[in-house]
């Protein structure tokens, strides 16, 4: 605080700004670099229509399943496949393929990250986009 001296009233308490100004400014800068850093995650849209469906013969379905033990058991289009498999799989899969579109049916017992880690792989292996098959995909509504 800063006091005026000589005024007909006496000493008047007056609040200098300089400091609060220089700390506003370097805050401000501060998040101006933050904000375009900050992570992004994974983007999901709710589509109306589909350009293809799983009921589509050429469409490519993977089904996970949890099976004895904990181990995860994978199957494309009801054919099954190694875990160690699946990243060159799918690659040979979608390698001359225009639509890279990959429908995941998943076992209510999967956890988030594994779902997470097998949306990873096929997006390793060239898959575009991976839509996810609930209940209610499934029943066509």
């Amino acid at each position: 605080m800063a006091l005026s001296i000589g005024t007909k009233r006496g000493a008047a308490a007056e609040i200098n700004v300089t400091p609060m100004i220089d700390v506003l400014l370097v805050l401000l800068i501060i998040f101006m670099v933050i904000v375009p850093t900050l992570p992004k995650g994974e983007t999901a849209q709710a589509l109306k229509s589909l350009k293809s469906s799983p009921a589509d013969p050429g469409s490519v379905v993977l089904e996970v399943t949890k099976g004895i033990g904990g181990d995860l058991l994978f199957n494309i289009n009801h054919q099954s496949v190694a875990q160690r498999d699946l990243p060159t799989r799918l690659a040979s899969i979608y390698v001359n393929r225009a639509q890279r579109v990959l429908f995941l049916k998943g076992d209510d017992d999967l956890s988030f990250t594994e779902v997470a880690e097998i949306i990873d792989i096929s997006h390793a292996a060239g898959v575009e986009h991976v839509g996810l098959m609930t209940p209610k995909v499934l029943a066509g509504q």
